[in-house]
């Protein structure tokens, strides 16, 4: 008998939070590794680069410190705080007008609580794990601080919050800051293949204020890319944006077809 759980894990309900800071990191991969971790009906999202023209493909590995989030409809003071870092593979997918939406595909998630643990994975397909997580603000400098019980998603990073706008990092694909935008995480949408039904759920953000800073970073421990498919790769760091203080949020998921048509 198939299995009904995958009915409720189409994030059926808005959710609203608070951004106290959110560093994404965005690593450029030969896109011969990547396309594979996509699914049907999406595509891997790749820019060219150099005078070779050479074509890379993106994961952002993203550490968020959300405050108050809850469901859209509840007040903010029945929320809690969260600390979130995840893995998203960055991906397009197709509308019925000819459009294209731009979006990030889950790999990992991780949180500091077994309660979004819990309630992440009910709802969503996510695949949330326990860790432990720090964050902290020291002078202008941001620090987070990851260990995950498998050892695979280790992360240490210090970004400075000083000297920004920072210039991109060095061998980094990218032409510019506004090639570098492009890739800066979280994109709009978030995508989740359902296999029961050959179905793309759509789950589209929501939020205020949204300028990211480009900064410069230490990573000092990743060890996400040791592993899987990654492992034996060269990741190269394209980017690192930074933004604080803002009421982001994301509306129910919606089912699309594999040409981009509402079910």
């Amino acid at each position: 008998m198939r299995n009904p759980a995958y009915l409720i894990q189409r994030h059926p309900i808005s959710i609203r939070t608070h951004f106290a800071h959110s560093l994404v990191l965005t690593y450029a991969l030969p896109t011969e590794v990547l396309r594979p971790l996509v699914p049907p009906f999406l595509e891997l999202d790749t820019y060219r680069a150099g005078a070779q023209d050479v074509e890379y493909g993106f994961v952002a590995a993203a550490l968020v410190d959300t405050r108050d989030l809850r469901p859209a409809g509840l007040p903010a003071r029945l929320g809690r705080d969260f600390l979130l870092t995840g893995y998203r593979v960055f991906t397009r997918f197709p509308t019925p007008g000819g459009r294209t939406m731009r979006g990030l595909r889950i790999l990992r998630s991780d949180t500091n609580t077994r309660f979004m643990q819990l309630g992440g994975n009910l709802l969503t397909r996510y695949n949330y794990r326990l860790a432990r997580i720090r964050s902290q603000v020291t002078g202008n400098a941001l620090e987070f601080c990851v260990d995950t019980a498998d050892g695979h998603a280790d992360l240490e990073v210090r970004a400075d919050l000083r000297n920004t706008p920072a210039p991109l990092p060095p061998n980094s694909p990218f032409a510019d800051e506004r090639a570098a935008r492009r890739f800066a995480g979280p994109l709009p949408y978030t995508f989740e293949y359902e296999p029961q039904t050959r179905s793309v759920i759509v789950i589209k953000a929501f939020r205020t204020r949204w300028d990211p800073q480009p900064v410069t970073v230490d990573v000092r421990r990743l060890t996400f890319f040791d592993h899987g498919p990654f492992a034996g790769t060269r990741p190269v760091l394209a980017n690192a944006f930074h933004i604080d203080s803002v009421d982001y949020g994301w509306h129910r998921g919606v089912r699309r077809s594999e040409s981009g048509g509402r079910r």
